[in-house]
């Protein structure tokens, strides 16, 4: 029950900053390649993030396989919003990687929950990755790297441990979160691991990616 009002909390206050420019249309061009034009590792040694849902809100928004933009996702004809409180943290991808099957993966890019403030669709922004929530979807890999801003909310943070000290409750949200939002029993944890876990995804799934393209 505690964790619950927690997390009620959280997307109380993250929703009354939520962006909301994806009423008006179903897609968002971007002036680059968002799936290629963007390195993985940027210079500075951080990792580029694409955010595809911001922080606060509900629509399923993804990269275009082209990577020429944005496009809100549709099942059986209709435009994906999701059934459960807005998503914790902003969500996306890290461009130019993708996670073998062999990996563990699914063949598509890493998939980041940013923590912090609200962030708009499209935006490319380096980030500082602390940590992996392991989840299996329906009994496959899906985990996602967990990540934070270089400045404002959470900047201070440079570890999982540090996370856990300075923002006592927040793994667990995020933890909860993800294996609540499709419904009983499809998605579960097994736990978060540390940075060091984190890198070596990243490194994995940058060198899959340029392999594959590398022709």
């Amino acid at each position: 029950m505690k964790k619950l009002f927690l997390l009620m909390c959280l997307f109380s206050a993250v929703a009354c900053v939520a962006d909301q420019q994806s009423d008006a249309a179903d897609e968002i061009p971007t002036p680059a390649n968002i799936l290629f034009d963007y390195p993985a590792v940027a210079e500075t040694g951080l990792v580029n993030f694409l955010v595809e849902i911001p922080a606060g809100t509900q629509q399923k928004w993804e990269a275009m396989k082209t990577g020429d933009g944005l496009k809100w996702d549709r099942k059986d004809g209709q435009l994906r919003v999701i059934n459960y409180l807005p998503y914790p943290g902003n969500y996306g991808m890290i461009p130019r990687t993708l996670l073998p099957r062999e990996a563990g993966g699914d063949g598509d890019p890493l998939d980041v929950i940013m923590l912090g403030s609200s962030v708009p669709h499209a935006t490319v922004i380096a980030v500082k990755p602390i940590a992996v929530l392991r989840l299996l979807d329906d009994g496959e890999q899906d985990d996602k790297i967990l990540a934070v801003p270089l400045e404002g909310s959470m900047s201070d943070v440079s570890s999982l441990a540090e996370l856990n000290q300075r923002y006592s409750g927040v793994t667990q949200i995020i933890e909860l979160w993800f294996t609540r939002y499709k419904g009983p029993g499809r998605m579960e944890s097994r736990g978060y691991a540390d940075s060091d876990a984190a890198w070596e995804m990243i490194n994995i799934a940058s060198r899959a990616f340029e392999a594959k393209h590398s022709n």
